[in-house]
């Protein structure tokens, strides 16, 4: 029995067999756009073999919420492959970079019809095997109370800080003047004679 054993690792050795770890596959998971916006859906991936742009393939596809069959967002190989009909026909875009370990795509003027499951399988051979990421995509029709408030929160504070600049160079023109009021009545008196001429 153990020198069968032996004999088969042999075999599998002279064979040129090789033990090929998986790859994985990294997503945002859960990812809210507004109705109308443009939103990239993130895909990254790491992988034991040597990554040859020419050989790696990228395939996005997606189930919407509820009942529905899987439909075929984008492919990538070597070059984008976007759909040519369906819901996504110039709604998808390239966004990633496969030496950068980027399967990204961006979706163009979000619909509601939108909401559901995108996953994202990347492979390079011969790693071939892995995870397939998942992004669940929520199409809201207006940014939540909490978005809109940190937005208003940070406009508020930029227009507060210029005020504040302004009144500051205002605030300290007035103290030179008070201080120097030799040379603010002889640079009047120099403007004045200027306009006189």
């Amino acid at each position: 029995m153990c020198v069968e054993r032996v004999h088969l690792l042999l075999l599998l050795l002279a064979s040129g067999w090789r033990c090929v770890s998986g790859i994985r596959v990294f997503t945002a998971g859960d990812v809210k756009a507004v109705n109308g916006t443009d939103v990239r859906l993130k895909c990254s991936f790491q992988s034991s073999a040597a990554i040859r742009a020419s050989s790696v393939t990228v395939s996005w596809s997606f189930r919407p919420l509820g009942s529905g069959h899987e439909e075929t967002v984008f492919y990538y190989q070597e070059k984008p492959f976007p759909p040519s009909e369906g819901r996504f026909k110039r709604k998808v875009e390239w966004a990633g970079d496969i030496s950068g370990r980027d399967a990204s795509v961006v979706l163009r003027s979000v619909p509601f019809s939108f909401n559901g499951t995108f996953s994202c399988q990347v492979k390079n051979p011969p790693d071939v095997h892995g995870n397939v990421g998942v992004v669940r995509l929520q199409v809201v029709s207006t940014a939540s109370i909490s978005e809109m408030l940190i937005l208003c929160v940070s406009i508020g504070g930029a227009v507060l800080m210029i005020l504040l600049l302004v009144m500051m160079v205002v605030s300290l023109r007035r103290c030179h003047r008070r201080r120097n009021p030799e040379t603010n009545h002889t640079h009047l008196q120099h403007e004045h004679n200027l306009m006189s001429c």
